[in-house]
C-alpha cells in the first residue's frame, strides 16, 4: 500500500500523467481540488523568485533578496556551520516569497578549472563538497523549505552541457563524482535532488536505474523526489521508469498524452507511475504543511549573515613582509573598477537581484580607512585603455599603500560557457605591471568564482582572494584588509603554476559528443601530489595574520587526537587537515586523500586538543569487479596537514581489510604513478573495461545534437542559424556581459525544443525542423506546417486543456 493511496485512487490517469510534469516556468502540476502545487526557486547562494511571467533563463527580473556568496566561496571557509547559516537564511527568504523549493546547492566535482559554472561547486575534492553541502541542505530544510542538491551526476562542462556523454572508470565514478552526492544525501538528508543533462557511460543520467534507484534510493535511502533540470528530460518514459518523478519545465499536454499512451500499450506499468506519484507526494504535502509561513525578512539580520559568510571564506594568499593588516593612519590609493562596481556573484540561473549591495569605496569609512584617491584602472573588457592605467599610477603615487581590486570579469565565467584561459584580462594585467613600478606597497583584492593563474604574483606584496562574496563582500573585506578579522579561508582547489599543467587540459571542453575522464582518480591534489607536479597554490592553502604549530599526534583505530598551538600575538582560527594515504598499495591510488577536517579557533600562546575520527570514508575504495566498497588491508599514513602539500605531522595505523590482487602491466604502472601525460586513449580504455564510444565526425545531425552542430549542416538555413547564434553570442562577451538565452539554445539539442516550450512544439515538430536543417527544405516547411496544425488541434480537443483556451 502506498503511503497516499487514497489520493492516488481518486486520480485519473490524465490526472497521474499531468502530475509528472511542472504547471509552468517555477510551477509543479496542481489538480484542482485534489493535489495543490509548489514554487520553485533557483537559489544556490540567493533566491532568484522572477517577478510576472517567469522563464527560466533571465529574461524576466526576479524578487529582490540577499544574494549570498557563491558556493565556491563558501567552500573555502571549510566549516559547514557557514553554510548551514546560508542555508537557514535562505530558507527565511523563500518562506517569505512563497517559494517552497530551493534548487541548490550545486555540489559537481571540479573535474577542470576551466570548467564555466566552478563559481556554483564547492571543491575539487567530493568530501569537502559533501560536507559543505550537507550544511547548507540543512540550514535551508530547517524551516520547511526543500533543498534541491543537483546535478546529479558527473556534470563537468557547459560546452554540449544537455548532449554530452562522460565516460567515466567505475572506481572516479563512485570514489569522485559520487561520495559528494552520497555525503550530502546521508548527512543532509534533501527532500529533493535534481537529475543532470548529461549521460554517464551511454545512458541519460534521468533515465539511470542504477543512479536513480539502485544507488540514490536503496543504498543512500533517499526519501524525497527527482526533478530534472530544466529541459533535461530526454525520455519521459525511461526517466519515470528509472526513478524520476517530476521533469520541468511544464511539458504541456503532450508530455501527459505520451504518459497515457505507454500505460495503456503497457510501456509502463500504473503502478510505477503511483509510486514516482506517491514519492512527490511525499515531498509536497509535508512540505506545504511544515514551511513556515508568512516569514517576516529582517534584512539587516541577513544582510549580517551574508557578510559573516564572506568573512569567513577570504583566503589571505601572500602577504610579503606583514604588510597586512594595513597600519592605521596609512594613506591608501584604492584603484580598480570592481572597487565601484563590485564582481560579487556569477552569471546565470543564479544571478540575484541583490537586496543591498555594498562597494569597497563607499564602505571604506566604516573602517577608518584614510582614502587618498581613486581611479578606476580597466575597461571592464579585455581592452587596454593607457589613460585609465596612467591615472591610476598618479593616484598611486599620492598614497602610502596601493589597494587594486581585480578579478575575473563577468564573460570570464558563467552558465552555459566554460572558460577560455585562466588568466585575468590583460588589461588588468598591464595595470599591475604598472603599479608595481610606482615602488609602493600593492595588495590585491581578488575577485572570481573559480581558478587563476599568476605570472604578475612576484608584483604584489599581498594577494588576498575574496571569490565572489556576494552583497556584502566588500565590508567582510575591509575587516580582513584592517585586521579586524584574522583570516582563516582555505582553499578548495588546487592552483596551478600555469595551464598546461592540468591533466588533459587541451581536451577540454569536449566539442564532441563523448566525454572521455581519461585522468580517473586524479582530479587536483590528487594529481599534483602523486605526480610531485609544482603547484602555485596547494588546495587547502591560506595565511593567516598568526601561527599555528602542531605536536602530540596520537592515532588510533578510531581516529587520531592533535594538539595545535597558536604561537603568534593574535587571536585566529586554523583548519585541521587529515589526510590518508597508503604507500605499499597495489591498487591505483593517490598519494593523499582528504578524510577529515576540523577548526579550531586559539588566543595567543592557547593551545588545545583536536581530535579526528575515521569514519565510513575513510579507508575505503571502489572495487569496480565486485561493484561494492572494500577496504584494503595493510598499513595506512596519516598526514596531518596545513594543505595538500605542506604535511606537518605524519603517523600510521594498520587496517583490517581485504587482500588486493592487481594486474601487472604498463597500462596500470601509468596509472599508479599518475602518468598522465603518457596515458592514451587505449590505456584509458583497458581501465574502463570497455571499448570507448566513438565521436563520429561530419555524421548527420540527430535528434540528441545541440544547436551548435549546425555548423556543418547540409541545410543552408541551419547554417545560418548557427552563425546568427554565435555572432549574438560572441557580442554579449565583447561588451562583458554573457547572455545566458543565447548560450543555452547554442548548447540545447533539438530534442529540447519539445521539452521547453510547452505544447508549441511537439517531437514530430521538432523533427521536422531537424530533417530542414539536415538539407530538406521544401519537404521539412511542408511537414511542419502540417504537423503544427494537427498538434494544435490535437492540444484544443484535449480533455484537460484549459477552457479558456478551447474554441
Amino acid at each position: 500500500m502506498l503511503a497516499h493511496q487514497d489520493i492516488i485512487n481518486k486520480l485519473t490517469l490524465q490526472e497521474k500523467a499531468m502530475l509528472t510534469a511542472g504547471e509552468s516556468e517555477w510551477q509543479t502540476r496542481k489538480i484542482e481540488g485534489k493535489v495543490p502545487n509548489m514554487f520553485l526557486s533557483d537559489g544556490p547562494f540567493g533566491l532568484r523568485k522572477q517577478s510576472g511571467a517567469g522563464d527560466h533563463l533571465g529574461l524576466n527580473g526576479s524578487e529582490l533578496s540577499t544574494c549570498f556568496p557563491s558556493s565556491a566561496t563558501l567552500a573555502n571557509s571549510w566549516n559547514p556551520n557557514v553554510t548551514e547559516s546560508v542555508g537557514k537564511a535562505l530558507g527565511v527568504e523563500a518562506s517569505s516569497l512563497g517559494v517552497q523549493q530551493i534548487l541548490g546547492p550545486a555540489l559537481n566535482t571540479k573535474r577542470n578549472p576551466r570548467g564555466g559554472r566552478s563559481f556554483e561547486y564547492y571543491s575539487e575534492d567530493p568530501y569537502l563538497a559533501g560536507k559543505m553541502a550537507a550544511g547548507m541542505i540543512r540550514g535551508i530544510q530547517e524551516n520547511g523549505t526543500v533543498a534541491t542538491p543537483k546535478h546529479f551526476a558527473v556534470n563537468s562542462q557547459e560546452t554540449r552541457r544537455m548532449a554530452s556523454n562522460s565516460v567515466v572508470d567505475e572506481r572516479a565514478l563512485h570514489e569522485l563524482y559520487l561520495t559528494n552526492f552520497e555525503i550530502a544525501v546521508k548527512e543532509g538528508r534533501p527532500k529533493s535532488i535534481m537529475s543532470s543533462y548529461n549521460e554517464i557511460n551511454g545512458i541519460y543520467a534521468n533515465e539511470n536505474v542504477e543512479l536513480l534507484t539502485n544507488i540514490l534510493r536503496n543504498e543512500w535511502g533517499f526519501k524525497g523526489y527527482v526533478v530534472t533540470d530544466w529541459g533535461g528530460d530526454n525520455d519521459h518514459i525511461a526517466g519515470l521508469k528509472a526513478g524520476s518523478n517530476v521533469t520541468m519545465p511544464g511539458l504541456g499536454m503532450n508530455s501527459a498524452q505520451e504518459v497515457i499512451d505507454a500505460v495503456n500499450s503497457g510501456n509502463l506499468k500504473e503502478s510505477v507511475l503511483d509510486k514516482r506519484i506517491d514519492e512527490f507526494l511525499d515531498v509536497l504535502l509535508v512540505t506545504l504543511e511544515e514551511q513556515k509561513k508568512n516569514t517576516k525578512v529582517d534584512w539587516p539580520h541577513q544582510h549580517q549573515i551574508a557578510r559573516e559568510a564572506a568573512k569567513k571564506s577570504i583566503v589571505l594568499l601572500k602577504n610579503e613582509d606583514h604588510i597586512l593588516p594595513l597600519k592605521p593612519g596609512k594613506k591608501v590609493a584604492l584603484i580598480g573598477d570592481f572597487a565601484v562596481s563590485p564582481r560579487y556573484q556569477g552569471a546565470g540561473s543564479s544571478l540575484i537581484n541583490a537586496h543591498e549591495l555594498e562597494n569597497l569605496k563607499d564602505t571604506a569609512a566604516d573602517y577608518n580607512v584614510t582614502i587618498s584617491g581613486y581611479s578606476k584602472g580597466y575597461e571592464r573588457t579585455d581592452k587596454l585603455n593607457q589613460t585609465l592605467i596612467d591615472d591610476a599610477v598618479n593616484v598611486g603615487k599620492n598614497s602610502d599603500v596601493i589597494v587594486l581590486s581585480a578579478g575575473l570579469i563577468e564573460s570570464s565565467e558563467s552558465e552555459g560557457l566554460d572558460r577560455k584561459k585562466l588568466d585575468i584580462p590583460n588589461n588588468q594585467q598591464q595595470l599591475i605591471h604598472a603599479l608595481a613600478t610606482i615602488g609602493k606597497p600593492l595588495v590585491l583584492v581578488l575577485s572570481g568564482g573559480a581558478v587563476i593563474t599568476m605570472p604578475w604574483i612576484g608584483d604584489v606584496n599581498a594577494l588576498v582572494h575574496g571569490y565572489l562574496g556576494g552583497e556584502a563582500g566588500a565590508s567582510a573585506m575591509w575587516e580582513v584588509l584592517t585586521g579586524k578579522y584574522n583570516p582563516s579561508g582555505r582553499l578548495a582547489e588546487t592552483y596551478p603554476m600555469k595551464e598546461t599543467d592540468i591533466p588533459f587540459d587541451n581536451e577540454f571542453p569536449e566539442k564532441r559528443r563523448n566525454v572521455n575522464y581519461k585522468e580517473s582518480i586524479f582530479v587536483g591534489y590528487r594529481y599534483y601530489e602523486t605526480s610531485d607536479v609544482p603547484v602555485l597554490f596547494p588546495f587547502g592553502f591560506g595565511l593567516s595574520y598568526t601561527h599555528f604549530d602542531y605536536s602530540v599526534l596520537k592515532v588510533n583505530k578510531n581516529g587520531l587526537n592533535v594538539k595545535v598551538t597558536n604561537t603568534g600575538n593574535r587571536e585566529g582560527i586554523e583548519t585541521v587537515q587529515l589526510y590518508v594515504g597508503k604507500k605499499d598499495s597495489a591498487l591505483i591510488r593517490p598519494k593523499r586523500e582528504l578524510k577529515g577536517f576540523k577548526q579550531v579557533g586559539l588566543a595567543p600562546g592557547e593551545s588545545k586538543l583536536v581530535t579526528i575520527p575515521f569514519d565510513n570514508y575513510t579507508f575505503r575504495f571502489w572495487d569496480p569487479d565486485s561493484h561494492l566498497w572494500k577496504v584494503e588491508s595493510g598499513t595506512y599514513q596519516i598526514m596531518i596537514g596545513r594543505n595538500a602539500e605542506d604535511i606537518v605531522l605524519t603517523s600510521e595505523v594498520s587496517i583490517d581489510g581485504l587482500m588486493v590482487s592487481v594486474p601487472q602491466n604498463e597500462w596500470y604502472e601509468k596509472y599508479r604513478k599518475a602518468d598522465l601525460k603518457h596515458i592514451t586513449d587505449q590505456d584509458f580504455a583497458k581501465l574502463y573495461g570497455s571499448s570507448l564510444p566513438i565521436n563520429e565526425e561530419n555524421k548527420e545531425i540527430g535528434y540528441n545534437d545541440p544547436l551548435m552542430e549546425m555548423h556543418h549542416a547540409k541545410g543552408w538555413i541551419g547554417r545560418m542559424a548557427a552563425g546568427w547564434l554565435k555572432k549574438k553570442i560572441d557580442q554579449s562577451l565583447a561588451v562583458g556581459k554573457p547572455n545566458l538565452n543565447f548560450l543555452f539554445n547554442y548548447n540545447m539539442p533539438f530534442r529540447a525544443m519539445n521539452k521547453m516550450t510547452g505544447d508549441l512544439i511537439n517531437s514530430k515538430m521538432a523533427h521536422d525542423i531537424l530533417f530542414i536543417i539536415n538539407g530538406h527544405f521544401w519537404r521539412g516547411t511542408g511537414r511542419l506546417i502540417k504537423d503544427h496544425f494537427a498538434n494544435q488541434k490535437a492540444i484544443k480537443k484535449s480533455k484537460w486543456y484549459p477552457k479558456e483556451k478551447q474554441k
